[in-house]
Order: C-alpha cells, then sequence, then structure tokens
C-alpha cells in the first residue's frame, strides 16, 4: 500500500447529485436483462465524465475503467441494477412509473452510489497509481445472472481485488456490516414431478398415489437438515410449491414439487443434493410411482477474502470512524456477486439504510421497502476509503 493518501471529501453537491440519480432510477425501473434504458442512461452519463474509458461488455451491463497516470493494482468496483417485478406501495414523490416494476431491493442505491464514486475519482486522474474498474452489472435478481455474464466477458482479467455493497433496510443508518468468510449463501431450487397412475378417488386400489407419494417426500425432506447432515452444518431445504389435481374425487397422474436449497459450504451442498435425490427416489419407488428431477444450481456463497476484508474495515474506519464497520453474521440470501468473488479476492459489504425512526422497516423484496438517502453517501465513502488505501498516494 502507499504510504500517503489523498482524501476525497464529497461535497454536498455531490451528495446531492448521488441522490437525484438514485431517484431518477427509482422511477425507471427495469426487470433483469432487461435494462436498456438504465444502461443508456449510465453509458451516457458516464461518456460526460473525464478520463474514462467506457464500455458495453454484455448487452445491458455498462463498465468504466479509469487508468491512473502511474502504475499500481487494479482494483474492481461493483454496482447491481436490475429491478424486481413488484407492483410498488411506498407512496414516495419518486416512485416507480413502470406498473409492476419496483427497485424493492436497493439497486437504484447501489447504481446511482457507484455513478457518484466514478465522477469523484475521474477527477483525480494524476493521484491514482493502478487502475479502477466499474462494474454497472445487470440482472443480479435472475438466474443464470449478469456477473456471470461480465466475468465471462473477461471484465476480471488482471484484477487485483474486487468489492460490492448491499443497502440494507434492516441494518441501521450508519452501520457497515462485514461478514469474514462465508457472507451468503448458495442458493440452489429444485423442481421434480413425481408420476402415478391416476383413476377415480373411489377405487385408489386401481391406481398409483402420487400425492400420498410426495405428502411421504415432503415429510422426508426434512431430515435432510435435521438428520442427514451436522446440527452443525447450516442449511436450509425449504418446499415451496406444490401441484396436484384439480378435482377432489380424482387421483392425479402426477404432482409437482418445487423447493429452495439454501448452504454456505460446497461440501454441505454436494450433500444435501446427493440426499434429496435419494428421499425422491427411495420413496417414489416404495410406492410404485417414478419422478423426474431437475435440479438448479444457483449462485454460489460469497466468500469474503480474508485480505480484501481487512483492507475494507480498515478504509471504512478510518474514514467513516472506528465504530462503522461491525463485524456481520451470514445470511441465507443469495448473491451473484460470487461470480467475482470467485475468481479474483473479493469483500462485499451490506451498509445499513434504517432510519432511526423506522421502527418497523420492511424486507427487501417488499412493496414498501425503503431506504434512508443518508445511506447513498455512506456507500460512496466506502468505495472511496478503499481507493484511497489501495491506488491513491
Amino acid at each position: 500500500m502507499l504510504a500517503k493518501k489523498t482524501v476525497i471529501e464529497l461535497t454536498n453537491e455531490q451528495i446531492e447529485e448521488i441522490v437525484s440519480w438514485r431517484r431518477y432510477l427509482h422511477q425507471h425501473p427495469e426487470l433483469s436483462f432487461q435494462e436498456y434504458k438504465t444502461s443508456a442512461f449510465l453509458y451516457e452519463t458516464l461518456s460526460t465524465f473525464p478520463n474514462l474509458e467506457v464500455t458495453r461488455p454484455t448487452e445491458t451491463s455498462v463498465m468504466a475503467v479509469l487508468k491512473g497516470a502511474h502504475p499500481g493494482k487494479t482494483i474492481g468496483f461493483r454496482a447491481d441494477m436490475d429491478a424486481l417485478p413488484i407492483q410498488e406501495e411506498t407512496g414516495l414523490p419518486f416512485a416507480s412509473e413502470n406498473e409492476g416494476v419496483m427497485h424493492a431491493c436497493g439497486h437504484d442505491g447501489h447504481t446511482a452510489i457507484l455513478l457518484g464514486v466514478a465522477k469523484a475519482l475521474s477527477a483525480q486522474q494524476e493521484k491514482i497509481h493502478g487502475e479502477i474498474r466499474f462494474f454497472f452489472q445487470h440482472a443480479e435478481e435472475l438466474l443464470p445472472g449478469g456477473a456471470r455474464e461480465m466475468v465471462a466477458a473477461g471484465v476480471t482479467e488482471g484484477l487485483d481485488y474486487v468489492f460490492g455493497l448491499h443497502l440494507s433496510s434492516l441494518t441501521p443508518l450508519g452501520q457497515l456490516s462485514i461478514t469474514p468468510g462465508a457472507a451468503t449463501s448458495n442458493s440452489d431450487m429444485f423442481h421434480v414431478t413425481i408420476k402415478g397412475k391416476g383413476g377415480h378417488s373411489s377405487q385408489p386400489e386401481n391406481t398409483i398415489d402420487p400425492v400420498v407419494t410426495s405428502a411421504q417426500i415432503i415429510t422426508s425432506l426434512q431430515t435432510v437438515v435435521s438428520r442427514i447432515t451436522s446440527p452443525k452444518d447450516e442449511l436450509v431445504v425449504s418446499v415451496t410449491t406444490l401441484q396436484a389435481g384439480d378435482a377432489v374425487n380424482v387421483i392425479p397422474e402426477e404432482v409437482k414439487i418445487g423447493a429452495s436449497v439454501r448452504s454456505y459450504s460446497q461440501d454441505v451442498r454436494k450433500r444435501a443434493v446427493e440426499a434429496i435425490e435419494q428421499i425422491i427416489k427411495g420413496v417414489s419407488a416404495a410406492n410404485g410411482c417414478q419422478y423426474e428431477l431437475n435440479y438448479t444450481y444457483g449462485y454460489d456463497s460469497v466468500v469474503n477474502e480474508k485480505e480484501a476484508t481487512a483492507i475494507a474495515c480498515k478504509a471504512i474506519r478510518r474514514k467513516l470512524g472506528d465504530g462503522a464497520a461491525v463485524e456481520g453474521e451470514a445470511i441465507m440470501g443469495g448473491e451473484d456477486f460470487s461470480a467475482f468473488s470467485n475468481v479474483v479476492p473479493g469483500c462485499f459489504v451490506f451498509v445499513g439504510a434504517c432510519s432511526p425512526d423506522n421502527h418497523s422497516p420492511a424486507p427487501h423484496h417488499h412493496p414498501k421497502f425503503l431506504i434512508d438517502e443518508a445511506a447513498l453517501s455512506n456507500g460512496a465513502n466506502m468505495f472511496l476509503a478503499i481507493a484511497e488505501e489501495l491506488v491513491m498516494e
């Protein structure tokens, strides 16, 4: 690291600009893989900043590269930009203008933060030792995820570190929560079709009942967590969808089951998949049914690398105070930042955005989701502090 640090102080005007960008993006949300207007806005805005090379790694993503005047490390900052298929119920004066689409996860804030950081740093080229890449990523909310596409496009080549953030409506304003090691879960899912032999409900002896079989499977799947894996292993298997027949006097031909599987370690993930199929296969065979299992591996767990995490903690405490960086707990939510941190040492930080007077904050993916916009400057300062720590004199 460089001995001397240039400290960038955001002006009130810069903070107000970040807020205005956030509000514009909030009013004009777009779904995953459909961020055409959002990415065009970002491309055009970034192109007005000095010293940036702006490109489109994929159809709806944007990357800006700032090459410093001196050699040094190459670091990446990532923000996601997509919204969710949710009808907004916040009552905000800048609420979504797109029916049934809402920024209910804070991605509008992430994008505005990184836009402000890119503008602030673009004016500091002469003091930068190395290179900074600003990743404006599409499609975090929908598999297979935009991060994977951007990595495949080569945006992480030559990168030394990568950092990301997520505004948290449930974390108090002023706290930046960092979890050493696994920070989010492997987020998988499966769909299974249990096939039997339908018939009239009055003659069950002439059928092979997929409903009874499915009920046994659902009950038995609870043992994957309670009996097949160790109590020390953190694992969730939740059956969430069930589709059977339409008539109460007819035993259907088949039943469809859907479930979510969450874990932290790759070993537990592998053992859970094996146990799930073993149960489905065994119970189906015992009842004379056939099955078709479609298991989908979702996003990998985000694992905060030790050195990158130490850098982020040090930078945050230096810029925002000793109490700003707090150690958090891993969550069972999924996050495709893992596509970046799987190939480059990285750290992912949750930025508190819950107002002190909000005693019943809505969770993420809720139609009443809100953030305290004061969190935007905290997020921007986090990225700036990391840049000051790693690539500025």
